[in-house]
Parts: C-alpha cells; sequence; structure tokens
C-alpha cells in the first residue's frame, strides 16, 4: 500500500473513533482493525484481543490474514505506528469471527461508507444471479449464459493453479493470458477486443459460442497441463500456456476447414458504435 496516495479520514461509531482510509487510485475504504475490534469485542486491550485472533485465523487456514495490510496511523498519544488496516470486504469477515452485539449495527455503519452490494459478500450466489440477471437483458440466450458462467468459474480455478506454480503478480497472469490468445487466435487479448472494436468492455461477453468455446478449451487444456507438469515460474509456465493454446488453435483449424469460413471475426454484442472525431487544431497563425 502507498501512504502517500491514501486520505486518512476519521469516522465515529457510537462515538468511538475509527480510523478510516481512503485509497484514492484503488477507490476504496481501509479500515482500522484495531479499532473496530475494540468496538466489537468491548475489550480494554483491542490490540492483544486482535493478535490472538489472527493467530487463531493463521492456524485455521483463513485467507483474512494474507490480505492485511498495514499502514501508520496516528495513535492517542499523537505518534504515527504501524496499524493493521483492510478493506470493507474483509472486514466483513473478520466481524464474523466476534460475537457481539454490534455486529449488525457495525455492518450497517461499514455499508454506509459506500460499499456496493456487501450482502454479495455473504451470498455469492446473489452476485452470479445478478450476472445471469443481466446477460437475459442484454439479449444473451441461456446457452450462451450457462457456458459464460462456468466459464468465469474455470478462469478462477486456472489462476488458482499458476499461483501454486509461482505466479503472484497481474502482469505475470496478464502475460499468460496473452500467451494463450495470441496461440489459438493469433492475436493478444488487447489487439483481439480492438478487432472487435471493442474498449472496456469484457472481450469474452463480445464472443460467439464457438469463440467462448476455444477460449474454454485452451485455458482448460493449460489448467490440466500446469495441473499434471507443475512448470515454476513464468518462463516455464509460458510453455505451458502454449500447449494448451495450441490445442485450441488446432480445434480452431478443424472447425474453419469444415465450415469454410473463419471462427475469429470482427462481430460484437454491442448495439452501439464508438465515433472517433479528428482533434481541430488551431491555426495561430
Amino acid at each position: 500500500m502507498k501512504q502517500d496516495k491514501m486520505y486518512l479520514i476519521n469516522k465515529l461509531f457510537n462515538n468511538e473513533t475509527i480510523r478510516t482510509i481512503w485509497d484514492k487510485e484503488q477507490e476504496k475504504y481501509y479500515v482500522s482493525i484495531i479499532d473496530l475490534v475494540g468496538v466489537l469485542s468491548e475489550s480494554e486491550r483491542p490490540r492483544k484481543y486482535w493478535s490472538d485472533l489472527k493467530s487463531k485465523l493463521k492456524q485455521e487456514g483463513n485467507e483474512v490474514s494474507e490480505k492485511i495490510g498495514q499502514l501508520k496511523l496516528k495513535s492517542k498519544d499523537g505518534k504515527y505506528r504501524l496499524t493493521d488496516v483492510c478493506d470493507i470486504e474483509e472486514m466483513f469477515r473478520i466481524i464474523e469471527s466476534i460475537p457481539s452485539k454490534n455486529a449488525e449495527p457495525i455492518k450497517e455503519w461499514l455499508a454506509k461508507l459506500g460499499r456496493e452490494r456487501i450482502d454479495e459478500v455473504f451470498n455469492p450466489s446473489l452476485a452470479a444471479q445478478r450476472a445471469i440477471d443481466l446477460y437475459r437483458v442484454k439479449g444473451y440466450d441461456e446457452k450462451w449464459i450457462s457456458k459464460r458462467i462456468q466459464s468465469i468459474q474455470d478462469r478462477k480455478e486456472l489462476t488458482d493453479v499458476w499461483k501454486e506454480n509461482g505466479i503472484n503478480e497481474d502482469k505475470e497472469y496478464a502475460i499468460l493470458t496473452n500467451e494463450i490468445y495470441k496461440e489459438w487466435s493469433g492475436m493478444t487479448a488487447k489487439e483481439y477486443k480492438e478487432f472487435k472494436g471493442l474498449r472496456k468492455e469484457s472481450l469474452r461477453d463480445n464472443m460467439d459460442s464457438l469463440e467462448v468455446s476455444l477460449a474454454d478449451i485452451s485455458e482448460e487444456v493449460t489448467k490440466r497441463l500446469a495441473m499434471k507438469e507443475r512448470p515454476q515460474g513464468l518462463q516455464e509456465n509460458i510453455k505451458v500456456a502454449r500447449k494448451g493454446g495450441k490445442v485450441a488453435k488446432n480445434t480452431r483449424n478443424e472447425i474453419e476447414n469444415l465450415l469454410g469460413e473463419p471462427v475469429v471475426t470482427s462481430q460484437n454484442k454491442l448495439n452501439y458504435h464508438y465515433v472517433t472525431k479528428p482533434k481541430e487544431i488551431e491555426n495561430k497563425g
């Protein structure tokens, strides 16, 4: 966390100060865990209470402890000390670990910080249903929606395997994804989006069913090979990613030979198009 890109904000809950930090780049709040634990547990030693709870969560294999950061926050004595903080989503999970009469009021208070769809933290099926309903409104057929929802889960399984194989940075995930796409489609993900006339829109959401199937095959084969061969580090995982992409490429070639037409097309699901106006250059003589 980069302290210089955050604003420190003090919030009150039942007259108790909750040190809250706004990250302007990620557009999310981070909350002082010690402060909230003190309110929840009503302990005279909230730091000790949190230390014991954190150790317990870690022993239980709870992922919350892995998503905690530290920032220098101003203490009551005026000095700045490194303090455990987490975002609102993780804070909700910590709340569930502390029996407290203040649990529900705290949840409501956190929700007022601007976090949307907070219920989805506790019931992920709501998020899935919301996605399905949105796809229906946009006119996708049920078969396509079913395939797309499954591909989201499959993608998560692939990134989990990559993580086990030593891939930890977002740029490395992007590199591996591009290697897969280049192998079977001939384009990086960015080039593929440009080919379809997309900007911020999701590439997968603008593929037809055959394109989605090829993308799914490439990632599924990559995942299974990565699980079997256990390549370590970026370069070794790139080799496996290319193998997965090649399987989809061979499948694509066979389909195109049978159909006599390309599978990868510039067609998209947009009901609008972008217009790029040339910049007017003022002639100041």
